[in-house]
Protein backbone atom coordinates (compact mmCIF):
# COMPACT_ATOMS: atom_id res chain seq x y z
CA UNK A 1 0.00 0.00 0.00
CA UNK A 2 1.40 3.37 -1.04
CA UNK A 3 1.58 6.00 1.65
CA UNK A 4 1.56 9.70 0.92
CA UNK A 5 3.10 12.52 2.87
CA UNK A 6 0.62 14.95 4.44
CA UNK A 7 -0.43 17.68 2.07
CA UNK A 8 1.52 20.85 2.93
CA UNK A 9 -0.28 24.06 3.79
CA UNK A 10 -0.21 26.04 0.54
CA UNK A 11 1.16 29.34 1.74
CA UNK A 12 4.48 31.07 1.14
CA UNK A 13 6.41 31.83 4.32
CA UNK A 14 9.27 34.03 5.44
CA UNK A 15 12.61 32.20 5.52
CA UNK A 16 15.32 34.35 7.07
CA UNK A 17 18.86 33.23 6.32
CA UNK A 18 22.10 34.53 7.79
CA UNK A 19 23.36 37.37 5.58
CA UNK A 20 27.14 37.62 5.78
CA UNK A 21 27.56 40.68 3.58
CA UNK A 22 25.32 43.06 1.66
CA UNK A 23 26.46 45.87 -0.61
CA UNK A 24 25.04 48.01 -3.41
CA UNK A 25 26.74 47.46 -6.76
CA UNK A 26 24.62 49.87 -8.80
CA UNK A 27 22.38 52.79 -7.86
CA UNK A 28 19.79 53.80 -10.44
CA UNK A 29 17.07 56.41 -10.77
CA UNK A 30 14.26 54.02 -9.77
CA UNK A 31 15.91 50.83 -8.49
CA UNK A 32 19.32 49.62 -7.36
CA UNK A 33 21.26 46.39 -7.73
CA UNK A 34 22.44 44.78 -4.48
CA UNK A 35 24.84 41.90 -3.89
CA UNK A 36 24.19 39.66 -0.87
CA UNK A 37 26.35 36.86 0.51
CA UNK A 38 24.39 34.45 2.73
CA UNK A 39 24.21 30.93 4.17
CA UNK A 40 21.43 28.45 3.48
CA UNK A 41 22.30 26.70 6.77
CA UNK A 42 24.77 27.50 9.55
CA UNK A 43 28.28 26.62 8.43
CA UNK A 44 27.26 25.88 4.84
CA UNK A 45 29.17 27.19 1.83
CA UNK A 46 28.28 30.88 1.41
CA UNK A 47 26.27 31.85 -1.66
CA UNK A 48 26.36 35.19 -3.45
CA UNK A 49 23.39 36.60 -5.33
CA UNK A 50 22.92 39.91 -7.13
CA UNK A 51 19.35 41.21 -7.36
CA UNK A 52 17.33 44.30 -8.21
CA UNK A 53 16.29 46.15 -5.07
CA UNK A 54 12.88 47.53 -5.98
CA UNK A 55 10.42 49.72 -4.01
CA UNK A 56 7.44 47.69 -5.20
CA UNK A 57 4.32 48.83 -6.99
CA UNK A 58 0.56 48.79 -7.06
CA UNK A 59 -1.74 48.08 -10.00
CA UNK A 60 -5.47 48.57 -10.38
CA UNK A 61 -8.12 46.69 -12.34
CA UNK A 62 -10.95 49.22 -12.78
CA UNK A 63 -14.34 47.54 -13.34
CA UNK A 64 -17.52 49.38 -14.30
CA UNK A 65 -21.13 48.52 -13.43
CA UNK A 66 -21.42 46.33 -16.55
CA UNK A 67 -18.46 44.22 -15.46
CA UNK A 68 -16.12 45.62 -18.11
CA UNK A 69 -12.49 46.31 -17.25
CA UNK A 70 -10.39 49.28 -18.30
CA UNK A 71 -7.23 48.53 -20.28
CA UNK A 72 -4.50 51.03 -21.18
CA UNK A 73 -2.22 50.83 -24.20
CA UNK A 74 1.31 52.13 -23.55
CA UNK A 75 4.75 51.87 -25.17
CA UNK A 76 7.36 49.87 -23.21
CA UNK A 77 10.86 50.45 -24.50
CA UNK A 78 12.73 47.42 -23.01
CA UNK A 79 10.49 45.06 -25.02
CA UNK A 80 9.89 47.45 -27.92
CA UNK A 81 6.12 46.95 -27.88
CA UNK A 82 2.85 48.78 -27.25
CA UNK A 83 1.30 46.76 -24.42
CA UNK A 84 -2.26 46.62 -23.15
CA UNK A 85 -1.95 47.08 -19.40
CA UNK A 86 -3.85 48.26 -16.34
CA UNK A 87 -3.13 51.42 -14.32
CA UNK A 88 -0.04 50.94 -12.15
CA UNK A 89 2.78 52.79 -10.47
CA UNK A 90 5.66 52.64 -8.02
CA UNK A 91 5.46 52.82 -4.25
CA UNK A 92 7.90 55.71 -4.24
CA UNK A 93 6.17 58.36 -2.13
CA UNK A 94 7.35 58.46 1.50
CA UNK A 95 4.54 57.91 4.00
CA UNK A 96 1.94 57.03 1.37
CA UNK A 97 -0.13 53.93 2.09
CA UNK A 98 -0.52 51.17 -0.51
CA UNK A 99 -4.19 52.05 -0.99
CA UNK A 100 -3.49 55.78 -1.30
CA UNK A 101 -0.83 55.00 -3.91
CA UNK A 102 -3.35 52.95 -5.86
CA UNK A 103 -5.93 55.75 -5.73
CA UNK A 104 -3.30 58.22 -6.91
CA UNK A 105 -2.25 56.03 -9.82
CA UNK A 106 -5.87 55.43 -10.85
CA UNK A 107 -6.41 59.17 -10.95
CA UNK A 108 -3.15 59.97 -12.77
CA UNK A 109 -3.31 57.23 -15.40
CA UNK A 110 -7.04 56.70 -15.91
CA UNK A 111 -8.70 59.96 -14.76
CA UNK A 112 -10.89 57.96 -12.37
CA UNK A 113 -11.78 57.70 -8.70
CA UNK A 114 -13.25 54.61 -7.02
CA UNK A 115 -15.47 54.18 -3.96
CA UNK A 116 -14.99 50.40 -3.58
CA UNK A 117 -11.53 48.89 -3.16
CA UNK A 118 -10.51 45.24 -2.68
CA UNK A 119 -7.16 43.50 -2.85
CA UNK A 120 -7.36 41.20 -5.86
CA UNK A 121 -3.94 39.50 -5.66
CA UNK A 122 -0.31 40.00 -4.54
CA UNK A 123 2.68 38.65 -6.44
CA UNK A 124 6.43 38.95 -7.03
CA UNK A 125 7.34 39.79 -10.61
CA UNK A 126 10.63 37.86 -10.73
CA UNK A 127 11.67 36.60 -7.27
CA UNK A 128 14.85 34.97 -8.57
CA UNK A 129 16.30 38.32 -9.60
CA UNK A 130 14.26 41.15 -8.07
CA UNK A 131 12.60 42.12 -4.78
CA UNK A 132 9.74 43.80 -6.69
CA UNK A 133 6.35 43.05 -5.15
CA UNK A 134 3.09 44.13 -6.77
CA UNK A 135 -0.35 44.40 -5.19
CA UNK A 136 -3.29 44.45 -7.58
CA UNK A 137 -6.53 46.10 -6.51
CA UNK A 138 -10.03 45.70 -7.87
CA UNK A 139 -11.55 49.18 -8.08
CA UNK A 140 -15.31 49.66 -8.49
CA UNK A 141 -17.78 52.44 -7.92
CA UNK A 142 -15.93 54.48 -10.52
CA UNK A 143 -16.36 58.17 -11.31
CA UNK A 144 -14.59 60.38 -13.84
CA UNK A 145 -12.36 63.20 -12.62
CA UNK A 146 -13.39 66.59 -14.08
CA UNK A 147 -11.18 67.66 -16.98
CA UNK A 148 -9.79 70.71 -15.17
CA UNK A 149 -8.60 68.53 -12.26
CA UNK A 150 -6.88 65.80 -14.29
CA UNK A 151 -3.20 64.96 -14.07
CA UNK A 152 -1.09 66.06 -17.05
CA UNK A 153 0.55 62.93 -18.44
CA UNK A 154 4.03 63.22 -20.00
CA UNK A 155 6.60 61.06 -21.84
CA UNK A 156 5.27 57.57 -22.65
CA UNK A 157 2.16 58.21 -20.56
CA UNK A 158 1.15 61.02 -22.90
CA UNK A 159 0.40 58.37 -25.55
CA UNK A 160 -1.88 56.23 -23.37
CA UNK A 161 -4.98 54.89 -25.11
CA UNK A 162 -8.01 53.50 -23.26
CA UNK A 163 -10.45 50.67 -23.94
CA UNK A 164 -13.30 49.24 -21.90
CA UNK A 165 -13.24 45.48 -22.44
CA UNK A 166 -15.56 42.63 -21.44
CA UNK A 167 -13.83 40.47 -18.85
CA UNK A 168 -14.26 37.31 -20.94
CA UNK A 169 -12.70 39.09 -23.91
CA UNK A 170 -9.69 40.03 -21.77
CA UNK A 171 -9.36 36.44 -20.52
CA UNK A 172 -9.38 35.16 -24.12
CA UNK A 173 -6.68 37.68 -25.05
CA UNK A 174 -4.49 36.40 -22.19
CA UNK A 175 -4.95 32.72 -23.05
CA UNK A 176 -4.45 33.35 -26.77
CA UNK A 177 -1.06 34.96 -26.03
CA UNK A 178 -2.16 38.45 -27.09
CA UNK A 179 -1.55 40.15 -23.72
CA UNK A 180 1.87 40.11 -22.05
CA UNK A 181 1.96 42.68 -19.25
CA UNK A 182 2.26 40.64 -16.02
CA UNK A 183 -0.03 42.79 -13.89
CA UNK A 184 -2.73 42.76 -16.58
CA UNK A 185 -2.45 38.99 -17.06
CA UNK A 186 -2.61 38.25 -13.32
CA UNK A 187 -5.43 40.75 -12.72
CA UNK A 188 -7.64 39.53 -15.54
CA UNK A 189 -7.33 35.85 -14.61
CA UNK A 190 -7.81 36.55 -10.89
CA UNK A 191 -10.91 38.66 -11.55
CA UNK A 192 -12.37 35.94 -13.75
CA UNK A 193 -11.77 33.36 -11.03
CA UNK A 194 -13.49 35.51 -8.38
CA UNK A 195 -16.17 37.23 -10.47
CA UNK A 196 -19.02 35.75 -8.40
CA UNK A 197 -17.44 36.46 -5.03
CA UNK A 198 -15.76 39.87 -5.13
CA UNK A 199 -17.05 40.70 -1.65
CA UNK A 200 -14.96 37.83 -0.26
CA UNK A 201 -11.74 39.51 -1.39
CA UNK A 202 -9.49 41.17 1.17
CA UNK A 203 -10.33 44.80 2.00
CA UNK A 204 -8.35 47.50 0.28
CA UNK A 205 -6.41 48.37 3.44
CA UNK A 206 -5.35 44.76 4.17
CA UNK A 207 -1.75 44.41 5.43
CA UNK A 208 0.94 43.25 3.02
CA UNK A 209 3.51 41.33 5.11
CA UNK A 210 5.10 39.62 2.09
CA UNK A 211 6.38 42.92 0.71
CA UNK A 212 10.10 42.99 1.59
CA UNK A 213 9.93 46.61 2.74
CA UNK A 214 6.73 46.14 4.81
CA UNK A 215 7.71 43.22 7.04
Amino acid sequence: MTTHAPRPHLEDSLSPRRVLASEPVYEGRIWDVRSDTFELAPGSEPLRRDFIEHPGAVAILPMDEQGRVLMLRQYRHPVGMDLWEIPAGLLDVDGESNLDAAARELAEEADLTASEWHVLVDFFTSPGSSSEAIRIYLARGLAEIPHHERHERTAEESEIEFAWVELDEAVAAVLDGRLHNPSAVVAVLAAAARRDAFEQLRPGDAPWPAHPAQR
